[in-house]
């Protein structure tokens, strides 16, 4: 039941009133664009869409649609895959697209300040530039948002040695419910000033506020890079070496766990080679990163001989940057090939790293029992394991009515292993109905107040998380 107000054509007037005709869109062709992200093939049609142009129109509309119960599901790229960005409800899809501006390049405080409709990989361009870094690189990177990031803590292979989105931003300025601006830290290294809402805003999936301006702390660039690519008869035993690793003293930048389909279907939609031997179970692909080539040589070398003691059959260099970025394209193009004419679902499981062979198998042995095939890739260095469920030629009755039985198993693997059900997708509109698996109901309520905190009338991206 829609418990909020339908919008009439006093609200589209007075939205127009604040941004102007020019950022109101209730078209057919608008409404298809902005009813879907990329999860799934869900779709919900909104009432309006508003591209606000600046926080003073953000707080305007966010006090209209408060006092008039009128729900707003804020907006980035869209590219999201757990439907945190699908208006369930209709009403307001507020798209921050044109909060596009990178504000300023602080070179003497490594900072930066920027809007949240910034893409990722402009951003990091950007401060390349400079000699500087930002490290979170969703595979996504080219189109999606910096304020999408922000609602997700996303991540990305190199999470693995730099941390996630989290660890990058210091403050954040936002727009709560009622129309109320407000900054939720301070731009410095340490904050130790009561509760760290800005933690808090960071992963909220837009329920708690509209972030208008992200302050992120940067680092020092890398000079240079060096790739390797194993490959694995076991899977498992791929899963295994990525532990050791890190047990032989080496730091990569990434480290990322393939199956062979996930590479075959890249290469397939991509039209670019990529062989197969025969017997081939699984890809590591290893990145190491730094200043000193002797030293990056030196450490892939001791992660070779952590490779050859776990079974690798063939370890290759990359012998260029665009052998490189060949290889990278083949990594990031993964999630879209397996959608490509294809209905899937995307689990975006999590545990503790040296969990992940068992992990793997317990996904393997499940999709067997319940007939539907996974194709698993990620980022094996964190312990996080994307699971691709393919629809193929299976029922719609099994695809809507039974396979969830399957996935509650495998979530109740990545429990009993200590890990939890997202890493970096965000729970949404499609994981929210597993949240009880593993967060006991006190958790969830502790949650619920806080979402009730920010948001007493509920109008910002409800349906979402619980």
């Amino acid at each position: 039941m829609n418990r909020f107000k339908k919008i009439e054509e006093k609200d589209i007037l007075f939205f127009g009133s604040i941004c102007g005709t020019d950022s109101i869109f209730t078209d057919d062709e608008n409404f298809a664009k902005y009813s879907k992200d990329y999860t799934e093939d869900l779709r919900f049609v909104p009432e309006i869409i508003i591209k606000p142009k600046n926080t003073n129109e953000v707080s305007e509309i966010l006090k209209y649609c408060n006092e008039n119960n009128i729900c707003v599901t804020p907006r980035g790229a869209g590219t999201g895959l757990s439907g945190g960005a699908l208006p369930v409800f209709g009403g307001v899809v507020l798209a921050m697209e044109k909060f596009n501006r990178i504000i300023q390049i602080d070179e003497r405080n490594f900072q930066a300040i920027v809007e949240p409709g910034v893409i990722n990989e402009v951003f990091q361009n950007a401060v390349k530039e400079k000699g500087l870094f930002y490290p979170p690189d969703p595979a996504s990177k080219g189109s999606c948002f910096l304020g999408g990031n922000m609602a997700h803590s996303s991540g990305g292979p190199r999470a693995v040695k730099y941390g996630t989105t989290r660890d990058y931003v210091l403050n954040l300025e936002i727009v709560l419910a009622d129309g109320s601006i407000l900054n939720t830290g301070a731009n410095t290294l340490k904050y130790s000033t009561g509760y760290n809402l800005t933690h808090l805003m960071v992963g909220s999936e837009g329920t708690l506020a509209v972030i208008t301006k992200i302050y992120l702390k940067l680092i020092p660039h890398p000079q240079q890079t060096l790739l390797m690519l194993a490959s694995f008869e076991s899977p498992e035993k791929a899963c295994e070496a990525v532990n050791g690793i890190f047990k032989a003293g080496c730091n990569p930048s990434a480290c990322e766990f393939v199956e062979p389909d996930g590479f075959r279907l890249s290469s397939t939609m991509l039209n670019i080679p990529f062989e197969i031997k025969d017997k081939i179970g699984a890809y590591l692909l290893i990145e190491v990163d730094g200043n000193k080539e002797e030293i990056m040589m030196s450490e892939c070398e001791a992660i070779n001989e952590v490779l050859d003691s776990f079974g690798a059959v063939d370890v290759l260099f990359a012998q260029s940057s665009d052998e490189k970025e060949y290889f990278w394209k083949l990594r990031r193009s993964i999630g879209e090939a397996t959608k490509h004419n294809n209905t899937y679902k995307e689990e975006d499981t999590v545990v503790p790293r040296a969990e992940l062979p068992e992990l793997f198998s317990g996904v393997k042995e499940i999709s067997t029992r319940y007939g539907f095939r996974t194709v698993c890739y990620g980022h094996a260095g964190d312990g996080n394991l994307h699971v691709n469920i393919l629809k193929d030629d299976l029922s719609d009755d099994f695809w809507n009515n039974e396979l969830d039985a399957a996935i509650i198993e495998i979530f109740e693997l990545c429990k009993k292993l200590g890990g939890t059900i997202s890493g970096e997708h965000g729970i949404g509109y499609v994981q929210k109905k597993f949240m009880p698996i593993v967060m006991p109901e006190i958790q969830l309520e502790l949650m619920r107040n806080i979402k009730k905190a920010f948001d007493p009338k509920g109008i910002l991206n409800p349906g979402k998380i619980f």
